[in-house]
């Protein structure tokens, strides 16, 4: 639906029931109010203009309309497990780790057929993340690059993101040239570690996720991935059983309410939606925690004490399991797919040298959040 060109009232949404024991983190100031236009589009003393300016954030005052359900097809489920139109001849495969996320090299994404497509899907569902080198998705005319992403579902436009002038769907990861305001939040925090899945408190969160890079620091500024499905598996068969039928609220309410107070903007009414902690992949079958300190509350029908006390624990399973995580490394022409349903990440912002970073991802929403039932005789 088109937004209505009018500014909408600007006011903090009411909080979620209560605080839960996680709290919404936001490393640096991504909003309007701390970008610098000259910098950006003419460099520094210090650093060049973005290589991409048709790609720099803009932050239209629209008011979109709450989000619409709508049927998602799910097209890892037609594809070929043998990748035939996806891994062919001369293409290279290097898993990062045994557990999660792959390299592939000479491969075009923006060259797939619709069967390629269909095992990119699966590809991706059965390792997690995989970082596509040499891609020419930067170097599309915008509207091509969401066209090949709107093969894998509605697209999303972001509730608080800047986007390139006339394209909402994009939504930026954008640090500005000589921005060091990261060394701020670091004075009052250890690190800058933000576990998520994107916009878990959608009622239809992404599946197949695409992100591009656009500019880089020469070192610094990876992104770190977690399996949330092996994370389920650690867990022993009786944990797992107890975690079936447990619901979680998951809230955007924070991160509207952090970017109005930072003047930036919202895009509309900000919500809150209960998912199951333990959720099925409808391509794998694979179970996976549903679960993340940045959206998720707190759990439907426990006591605060109950709530925190749970969620505390799975946050830190998730957090210290680096055996089933794994740190993607960006380069020129890296374009990063995962799924958004079996995964969780973070940004690292580990760099003080003022170099700009600056990524378009490309998000494509997939079905609700469902759960199938605890085979006992599996244990899961």
């Amino acid at each position: 639906m088109a937004p209505a060109l009018t500014e909408p009232p600007v006011r903090l949404a009411e909080p979620a029931s209560f605080k839960g024991v996680s709290e919404y983190k936001e490393a640096f100031n991504t909003g309007p109010t701390a970008y610098q236009k000259d910098a950006e589009e003419k460099g520094t003393d210090k650093h060049p203009p973005a290589k991409y300016p048709h790609y720099l954030p803009t932050w239209e005052k629209v008011s979109y309309p709450p989000l619409e359900p709508f049927t998602h097809y799910e097209h890892g489920k037609d594809a070929d497990p043998s990748f035939p139109d996806l891994i062919r001849e001369g293409t290279t495969v290097e898993d990062l780790t045994p557990s999660i996320g792959a390299e592939v090299k000479g491969v075009q994404l923006s060259k797939l057929t619709d069967k390629g497509k269909d095992q990119l899907a699966l590809f991706v569902a059965q390792k997690g993340v995989v970082a596509f080198r040499d891609q020419d998705l930067a170097d599309l005319p915008i509207q091509e690059a969401l066209d090949f992403g709107a093969y894998f579902g509605r697209h999303h436009i972001h509730q608080t993101s800047g986007s390139p002038k006339g394209y909402p769907e994009i939504h930026l990861v954008h640090r500005g040239a000589d921005d060091t305001s990261s060394q701020d939040f670091l004075q009052t925090r250890t690190n800058s570690v933000t576990w998520h899945s994107d916009i878990s408190f959608e009622e239809q969160p992404p599946g197949t996720t695409f992100l591009y890079l656009l500019d880089g620091p020469t070192t610094g500024g990876d992104t770190l991935f977690l399996n949330q499905a092996e994370a389920y598996r650690r867990l022993s068969p009786e944990f797992r059983k107890r975690l079936h039928g447990l619901k979680a609220v998951h809230s955007g309410i924070e991160q509207v309410n952090n970017s109005i107070a930072r003047g930036g903007i919202a895009k509309r009414v900000p919500i809150a939606t209960e998912h199951p902690l333990v959720r099925t992949h409808p391509v794998t079958g694979e179970k996976a925690l549903f679960v993340n300190p940045q959206f998720t509350r707190y759990i439907k029908g426990f006591k605060k004490e109950e709530s925190d006390y749970l969620l505390k624990f799975l946050f830190e399973h998730l957090a210290f399991g680096s055996d089933f995580q794994t740190r993607m490394k960006w380069a020129p022409g890296t374009v990063v797919v995962w799924d958004n349903r079996k995964t969780a990440h973070s940004a690292i912002l580990d760099w003080d040298s003022g170099q700009r970073r600056h990524l378009a991802r490309i998000t494509p929403q997939a079905e609700r959040p469902y759960e199938t039932p605890f085979d006992e005789e599996k244990g899961y």
